[in-house]
């Protein structure tokens, strides 16, 4: 394999293991999100609980904190959906990562390989030359 080949392929390596790098990044910043979504959620579920039961009430405060429940209950079954839309995208962007790492992988060994065939024939080139020279020096010994 020629130099500039050898340069590309190293290029491509560096490329996939920054895209792996940006992905694992972006798997981290999911998370976190991840976890204020579920954070909020016990949040909004600890609300509904310390409410209280709400017949025990006045009508108009009873229907007061009644409202209030729905709203945080409905407001904590929109933070679900978004949370399954969320974990879904974490997903997506998990298969995606194992798939930039193996493409990483295998350019990795690929590369290896090269530079371990470009080694080898550059030691065959080397011992050649010294046969080369060792045989000239035989001769001129024998002159």
């Amino acid at each position: 394999m020629t130099q500039p080949s050898m340069k590309s392929l190293s290029t491509l390596v560096t490329l996939r293991a920054r895209e792996v790098d940006r992905l694992q990044a972006d798997i981290a910043a999911k998370t976190a999100v991840r976890q204020r979504y579920l954070n909020n959620l016990q949040r909004m579920e600890g609300l509904c609980a310390a409410g209280g039961a709400s017949g025990a009430l006045p009508l108009a405060l009873s229907l007061n904190c009644g409202n209030y429940k729905q709203s945080v209950m409905e407001m904590a079954d929109a933070h679900r959906v978004e949370l399954g839309l969320h974990e879904a995208d974490m997903a997506v962007t998990q298969r995606a990562l194992a798939a930039a790492w193996c493409k990483q992988e295998v350019l990795g060994k690929v590369l290896e390989q090269q530079e371990r065939r470009v080694l080898s024939a550059q030691e065959k080139t080397e011992r050649k030359r010294q046969d080369e020279l060792a045989t000239q020096m035989w001769h001129r010994e024998q002159q």
